[in-house]
């Protein structure tokens, strides 16, 4: 029975699986930092640009989240993010800076 123990961890430790690190989709847009809110979000700043100039504003954030990042709707809410466009596969928020 001892030797029964070890073995049953061993296999329920191989089926543990650890989730690929996160790539984000090629874009021309000018993407900076490590993620929006904490370093490994899938959301970005985005800087200056001629797709992103319109949307700028000194009192905001503009953000760019993966069309496909499951978690836009809480990134939204979270945040009070105002969509503003969409480009090359990303959501762009303007994110208030002024509360």
């Amino acid at each position: 029975m001892k030797n029964v123990v070890p073995i049953m961890m061993i296999g329920l430790l191989a089926a543990c699986e650890t989730a690929p690190p996160y790539t984000p989709p090629a874009t021309d847009l000018p993407l900076f930092g490590g993620g929006y809110r904490a370093d490994g979000d899938q959301c970005r700043r985005v800087g200056e640009s001629a797709a992103t100039v319109e949307y700028l504003d000194h009192t905001a954030d503009l953000v760019a989240c993966p069309e496909d990042y499951e978690g836009l709707g809480v990134f939204q809410a979270d945040t009070g993010g105002v969509e503003v466009a969409r480009i090359e596969g990303w959501v762009l928020f303007s994110v208030s800076r002024e509360g």
